[in-house]
């Protein structure tokens, strides 16, 4: 049993309130408390309100517990990144400076870079080094205030090696203080070897892959897009991976407009990811749909992209989270702190719905709504001190990793 915490004096957003993902107006209902207090006990949350208010419920235990003066700095749920393909083997730095050079990411991937040259690592790498990797990059997580992440398999694209990152997340998941959340993405591209021969691939994927990887993964990822998957493949091998109880999620309308966020709301995906070319006509289903949108600043950054139009989904009734998308090839980074300055600077967010994206929203794009993404009375004591003194402060002051103390299950794990 650990601990009692009280922290106290503290600038709270809580984000309690709306069950479900959050659009419009709500995005910027943070649950504010000026002057805020908690109290964390056995790995949850257990009063959350005014300093005032919690040093007169608990006057009697207060001496027990340790105490933190937030002295007014901001304290907010853990964050949540609900896109990332952490578990992977290698590193592509020379591809940086070839786009630097002009060559396109899809020109880099279809002459065997890209996520090819990831696959080809992350095959050779065995079970151990592909979890020390991982693990080292989950405590970069860790130190940017991120306590749940979403972790892709993909790397792989035969049986052994998706098995074999699916593997390692969940063990991952039970000896790291963060929750890694799985996702089975066989489909990230198509392997050399099925080159020409890809609706044979995609058989693979539905009759061998999906019966032996559902005991291990939540969600099926697939990445629709030009010279990938067609819309078609994709509706086939996300409507087979419910048959094993693995919720939808896409890699859509990325690089061209191609019907993927329209697919998105048809297939019942609890997410689509990227959308920077997404169509009104697909803002609009999803909006429908309740389908929310996984944006992903960092990415459309590194590689020179006019940015996802944020501004314009929340605008439209859609639900909005936001992840590093954290990945060798096109998003080298665990900055969730990062990620939401740039989503108020390259996608119109304002303060408020950066943060929700990241927290709330996050955590109901990974359907972990229920214990994450919120600081309220029973769910985990997933809970960030940051540095500065108010959420607007968090968002201002960019590129700067604030944090000072995080508590993952009501321990201490930074600071």
């Amino acid at each position: 049993m650990s601990k009692a915490v009280w922290i106290k004096n503290a600038s709270l957003v809580t984000l309690r309130g709306q069950q479900g993902p959050r659009s419009k107006e709500a995005m910027s209902e943070l649950g504010l408390i000026e002057g805020g207090s908690m109290w964390l006990e056995d790995g949850v949350v257990k009063a959350v309100g005014t300093t005032e208010q919690l040093e007169r419920d608990f006057s009697q235990r207060i001496a027990e517990a340790e105490i933190i003066d937030a002295e007014g700095r901001l304290v907010t749920p853990g964050l949540v990144d609900p896109h990332t393909h952490v578990a992977y083997g290698g590193s592509r730095e020379g591809e940086f400076e070839k786009r630097l050079q002009g060559v396109s990411y899809m020109d880099i991937m279809n002459a065997g870079g890209g996520i090819h040259a990831t696959m080809r690592m992350t095959r050779e790498a065995t079970e151990e080094e592909l979890f020390e990797q991982t693990w080292k990059r989950l405590d970069a997580f860790l130190a940017h205030g991120v306590t749940t992440v979403e972790g892709k398999s993909g790397y792989g694209m035969n049986l052994e090696t998706e098995l074999k990152q699916l593997q390692v997340m969940k063990r991952l998941n039970e000896t790291h203080p963060i929750d890694l959340v799985p996702t089975f993405m066989g489909a990230h591209a198509v392997p050399a070897e099925f080159k020409g021969r890809e609706d044979e691939f995609v058989d693979l994927l539905i009759e061998e892959m999906l019966p032996a990887v559902a005991p291990l993964a939540e969600f099926n990822d697939v990445f629709c897009e030009k010279n990938v998957y067609t819309p078609k493949q994709s509706e086939r091998i996300l409507e087979a991976g419910k048959a094993y109880g693995l919720t939808p999620k896409i890699h859509a309308d990325e690089i061209v407009s191609y019907g993927g966020a329209e697919l998105a709301a048809e297939v019942g995906a609890i997410s689509a990811e990227h959308l920077l070319k997404a169509s009104d006509e697909g803002i609009r289903a999803m909006a429908e749909a309740g389908t929310i949108a996984c944006l992903l600043p960092a990415t459309a950054l590194y590689l020179r992209e006019e940015a996802a139009q944020g501004r314009k989904m929340i605008d439209a009734g859609v639900p909005v989270a936001i992840s590093t998308d954290c990945n060798p090839g096109s998003s080298p980074t665990v900055s969730m702190p990062l990620v939401m300055n740039l989503a108020c600077i390259s996608m119109r967010l304002t303060p408020a719905e950066a943060l929700t994206a990241a927290t709330y929203n996050a955590a109901c794009a990974i359907n972990r709504q229920d214990r994450a993404g919120s600081l309220e009375v029973g769910k985990q004591a997933d809970v960030v001190l940051w540095d500065v003194h108010s959420y607007q402060e968090l968002q201002y002051l960019f590129g700067v990793n604030h944090v000072k103390t995080v508590w993952k299950n009501g321990e201490r794990v930074v600071g």
